[in-house]
């Protein structure tokens, strides 16, 4: 896990992963040089919990860079995503270790989410079962946060792209690469974590800047993937979201979900 600035939230998501039915972890959680009490906080819980390791970026990196880092400290077969916002349901690992245990055919998978913000629990999110990278055309086909994933499928796939287009998107190009080199991917078709979900996300979701290196990333994958040129005005729907006032983009969504 990658954590920046998320003091005020942070301690409930390690929680909910020192609750796991499943008790066999290290937690490797990566600060990106917070300004805040986000490190100190970790360091608090890691003190007390040895399956909790705490590494810190030299200079802020952003999340590719530091998930990267976690995944140079990985000792596991398997490794599973979080974000510092999120919280694990308590059977959630126990789960998809056990699917992944019975399932060699797959390399990672992952569940829905239950969306949540100040005021409490929303809908609840799935993407599709056994997804295929022309649903990429739509959006990303594993919820980030949800994921478990071989470690050998990290290895091989390199970890996460860490460049100026995959300051936002980073797994979205995670999947494009993965699903060039053949691997599948299976999604539980219940919820397996609380994902934070408010108008205050949508900021950091949408300038130009941002939505230009989606669009790039798109356009990649979709010839990675021999996508029909006439799929290719997909790739433009990032830069027209980011157009659109966030209360615009948030309330799509909200009506899109329900």
């Amino acid at each position: 896990m990658g954590a920046y600035n998320c003091a005020p939230v942070v301690g409930q998501c390690i929680r909910s992963v020192q609750e796991q039915t499943f008790s066999d972890w290290e937690f490797i959680i990566c600060d990106d040089c917070s300004t805040d009490n986000t490190y100190l906080t970790i360091q608090q819980y890691a003190s007390k919990d040895s399956r909790i390791r705490l590494i810190r970026n030299e200079r802020n990196s952003h999340l590719a860079f530091s998930l990267n880092h976690c995944l140079t400290e990985t000792t596991g077969e398997y490794v599973a995503r979080m974000d510092a916002d999120d919280i694990c349901l308590p059977d959630r690992l126990e789960k998809q270790v056990s699917f992944l245990d019975t399932h060699p055919e797959y390399a990672v998978v992952g569940g829905g989410v239950i969306l949540y913000d100040d005021k409490g629990d929303r809908n609840t999110l799935m993407n599709a079962e056994t997804p295929e990278v022309h649903l990429m055309k739509h959006g990303v086909p594993f919820f980030h946060p949800t994921i478990m994933m071989r470690k050998a499928v990290y290895d091989d796939l390199g970890g996460y792209i860490v460049s100026t287009r995959t300051r936002r998107g980073q797994d979205m190009d995670l999947w494009f690469r993965f699903f060039a080199k053949g691997y599948k991917g299976y999604n539980l078709q219940e919820p397996v974590l609380k994902y934070h979900d408010d108008l205050s996300d949508y900021g950091k979701k949408s300038s130009l800047k941002m939505a230009w290196g989606t669009t790039q990333t798109l356009f990649l994958g979709f010839k990675t993937n021999h996508f029909r040129l006439r799929e290719y005005i997909w790739a433009c729907v990032p830069l027209v979201t980011a157009c659109l006032p966030r209360i615009i983009v948030f309330w799509i969504h909200k009506k899109k979900v329900k």
